[in-house]
């Protein structure tokens, strides 16, 4: 049955941590079995690695993105079997819009397992380890964030790429140029500006290299039509077109995610309430910045699946 005012949401990287799954996967073997799928892709065992591995091993950001991946599909696949609402909506927050394409039915997960691998190995790739920075600014409006990255890049990169909820902004570019747009946010009146644990400037200009890297092996990987419309981080529309999906795919590595607008855009279709599929509750916390009357549901724990599907039924 599907529920008219629901939509999944799928998290990206910051959401890892070691032990993730763990308990729902003792009572649901669908866990084991998809992380048994990816593996077959990767070459290596990646339910051990993300419940007995180290922290370090799995932000590794071509480890990250396919153990995210996975976890998101694993959790739909659960969803499903056991009877849950299929939602009207899906979208995911940078790498989540990979999740939400196979969860969709726009690409096989076996294909989307090796396009994220490369997809991280490219991204980190493109710029040397310790040349780029990520920053979290909290408590300036867009328009505010975007005139100190202006004034700070001085030849260089930084740039607003999250607008992850009203004054919650993350800025990625060059280390240096990144250093001043902290200090120019701060004097601005930002509340907070503080780097983050992320070596790489995502969805900046500096990650065009990776696009056009990984762009040959996704024209040649097959996309459908999503079964279920998703709102895409590039302009917050939806897409039916599989070889527009494509080019919104490629696009997105260093376009900036406009994870605002995205909620927006679902929420005024209709939809009321929200599963996080994947782990934690990053995007459950952040929908409740944006839209306070939208109930947010995560299905990482047995628990809380239970109490999710009992909640979104019709």
């Amino acid at each position: 049955m599907t529920n008219a005012e629901l939509a999944f949401v799928f998290p990206g990287q910051g959401s890892q941590k070691i032990g993730m799954l763990s308990e729902i996967a003792q009572e649901a073997p669908e866990i084991q079995a998809t992380f048994a799928d990816a593996s077959d892709v990767l070459g290596y065992d990646l339910w051990d690695l993300c419940q007995n591995g180290e922290q370090d091993a799995i932000n590794l950001t071509q480890r990250t993105q396919p153990l995210l991946l996975t976890s998101s599909v694993a959790l739909y696949r659960l969803w499903r079997s056991r009877g849950g609402s299929q939602p009207v909506y899906m979208a995911g927050h940078s790498l989540g819009e990979w999740s939400a394409l196979v969860c969709s039915g726009a690409l096989a997960f076996k294909d989307a397992v090796h396009l994220v691998r490369e997809r991280g190995r490219l991204m980190q790739e493109a710029v040397p380890a310790g040349e780029g920075a990520m920053a979290a600014i909290i408590g300036l409006d867009d328009k505010e964030v975007e005139v100190a990255c202006a004034a700070s890049a001085q030849g260089e990169v930084v740039a607003a790429v999250n607008y992850n909820s009203p004054g919650q902004i993350v800025i990625a570019g060059s280390r240096t140029a990144v250093e001043r747009a902290i200090e120019a946010c701060k004097a601005a009146g930002a509340k907070k500006a503080m780097p983050l644990p992320v070596s790489a400037p995502f969805h900046t200009e500096l990650m065009r290299p990776a696009a056009e890297k990984l762009t040959p092996q996704i024209e040649v990987t097959n996309f459908n039509a999503p079964e279920i419309p998703i709102v895409h981080n590039v302009h917050a529309e939806l897409e039916a077109d599989p070889e527009a999906i494509k080019s919104l795919m490629i696009e997105q590595i260093y376009r900036p995610v406009r994870w605002t607008a995205c909620v927006q855009k679902v929420i005024g279709s209709g939809v009321s309430q929200m599963v996080e599929c994947g782990p934690g509750k990053v995007l459950g916390g952040l929908v409740k910045r944006i839209d306070r009357s939208v109930a947010c549901h995560a299905i990482d724990s047995s628990g809380n699946f239970n109490e999710a599907l009992r909640t979104t039924a019709v």
